[in-house]
């Protein structure tokens, strides 16, 4: 069939409008066009009809994670949801490493994707958030006004947001919906599995649920 939709298409392109083939030399040609065809491996006809189609965006692995990738990256926009995780790992992982941040960013995502949490990025993020020191993410309710006085600082974290939000994702913390710095201990540790530790971060998954994506 696909050899029969060739041949018509070669056709049409040597012919007249009234059909008849132009003339003696071009007749010769396209025998042999027909011959070239006739002798064409199947899979090489079809890799030939493919060929226009666009390729598949390609996720970089996870030893992409890394400050010269990062910095490869166009700069990052997005709606409320991307505003929303751009500036959560500003506040929680931007003296982090690449790599820490999108373990960061994972966490949250894990989040998103477990029926234990809200269902939106700015949901999970604000949970809690009205109440001193009973919300989730610290910066959101420590009282303090959330200022981003280091732009750079912001545009790198907000292409980690961009990209996780895009697919991007590492399996980094093996599920986890917790962490905490290695500068505290909450009671809470006590009871989860911890699953990694990246940077000045220790991550934790509850033993007793997983989330969507695992």
């Amino acid at each position: 069939m696909i050899r029969t939709l060739i041949a018509a298409a070669v056709l049409v392109a040597f012919c007249l409008p009234g059909g008849a083939i132009a003339d003696a030399n071009l007749q010769t040609l396209f025998q042999r066009e027909q011959t070239s065809l006739a002798s064409m491996p199947e899979r090489h006809i079809k890799s030939l009809l493919n060929v226009s189609k666009p390729r598949a965006r390609v996720r970089p692995e996870a030893a992409a994670f890394t400050q010269g990738w990062l910095d490869s990256q166009p700069e990052a926009q997005g709606d409320e949801q991307w505003r929303c995780l751009a500036e959560a790992l500003y506040f929680e992982a931007r003296g982090e490493t690449v790599k820490g941040q999108f373990a960061v960013a994972e966490v949250i995502m894990n989040r998103v994707k477990s029926a234990r949490f809200p269902t939106t990025l700015c949901g999970v993020i604000k949970q809690g958030t009205g109440r001193r020191y009973q919300c989730q993410f610290t910066y959101t309710c420590d009282g303090h006004k959330d200022v981003i006085a280091e732009p750079q600082a912001f545009r790198q974290v907000a292409k980690v947001a961009r990209a996780v939000i895009d697919g991007l994702t590492g399996g980094l913390t093996g599920g986890a919906t917790h962490y905490h710095t290695t500068a505290v201990r909450p009671s809470w540790a006590r009871t989860y599995t911890q699953t990694a530790r990246i940077g000045v971060h220790l991550f934790y998954r509850n033993a007793s649920y997983v989330t969507a994506s695992n």
